[in-house]
């Protein structure tokens, strides 16, 4: 396919809107891990699709939120980051007919940012299509988007019309990433994240939020199996006891849900090892989170 247009796009909004869940089903893959969770994306994660001549690169990003930590802050900074930098950016909200704080301070920054705005109103099969209308005139009088595409990530809803829109500030150039890609992550991060995922999804409470996953070393041996060695850092001592569980039974649902989805993505075995650490309040070390990769371009 020849690519002779662009099109880069800002997924934002509130946590768990469902940033996550469109990225990965307009990319047709997983590139980005999902919770029910707020603050499941912690950095800005790039999808990629190339349809009909267009490569489009999503850009998610955290869920803007009231910062209480280094991390907070930095994460922030990455939504506010991506939404100058980019063709178009996509307002996801819910179908509720309210603009709460978080879609204010976006439609603010898309307005000072000069740059045009879908509203993508996500979940729309957990509501009658006339309450749609309400949540449009809300949003209406807040700013005047290029677009209102109403959706569901869940069920793939409307996604090709919202393509279409996205499609309309592509720009005319050579494509950005390799034909074959669908994500610039490393696969070390890539691992890393789906570990995290595991533990947001079996731990509860400020446990799963307090932790980081470091990949300590990955080996790929002469039969193809990768061989990952993953160190699991947490924020305090009782923390460490919570995923490890009783008589280890935690830490081997979570290494085993990890290894089955990094073998269904790579399609290889995978070996994958697991070790827990204390680094007492990692979020608010600027030290530590770059050690994390949470750091500034």
């Amino acid at each position: 396919m020849e690519i002779t247009k662009t099109a880069i796009v800002s997924m934002v909004g509130r946590p768990n809107v469902g940033k996550s869940t469109l990225t990965n089903k307009l990319v047709g893959r997983k590139v980005a891990i999902v919770s029910n969770k707020p603050q499941t994306t912690r950095t800005r994660i790039t999808g990629l699709l190339n349809k009909d001549g267009c490569q489009y690169v999503f850009l998610d990003t955290p869920g803007l939120h009231k910062p209480r930590s280094r991390l907070g802050d930095y994460m922030v900074k990455v939504v506010e980051d991506t939404v100058s930098e980019v063709d178009v950016a996509a307002l996801i909200v819910e179908p509720v007919a309210n603009v709460g704080a978080p879609e204010e301070k976006l439609i603010e920054q898309i307005k000072a940012a000069n740059i045009p705005a879908v509203l993508v109103i996500n979940k729309i099969d957990t509501v009658k299509h006339e309450d749609l209308l309400a949540v449009i005139a809300a949003y209406a009088e807040r700013h005047d988007f290029a677009a209102v595409v109403p959706v569901s990530a869940r069920t793939g809803k409307n996604l090709d019309e919202l393509l279409d829109e996205f499609g309309q500030f592509a720009l005319e150039g050579p494509q950005l990433f390799p034909e074959d890609m669908v994500s610039d992550q490393p696969e070390k991060q890539m691992a890393a994240e789906v570990i995290r995922e595991k533990m947001l999804l079996l731990l509860d409470r400020e446990v799963p939020h307090g932790v980081a996953v470091g990949i300590e070393q990955m080996q790929r041996r002469e039969n193809g199996t990768v061989a990952l060695y993953a160190t699991i850092y947490c924020e305090k001592a009782s923390h460490k006891g919570i995923i490890i569980g009783k008589g280890g039974a935690m830490l081997k649902k979570i290494g085993e849900l990890a290894r089955r989805d990094l073998e269904r993505d790579w399609n290889t075995k995978v070996y994958l090892d697991l070790w827990i650490k204390v680094k007492e309040d990692w979020r608010n070390n600027q030290y530590q989170m770059r050690n994390f990769g949470y750091q500034d371009e």
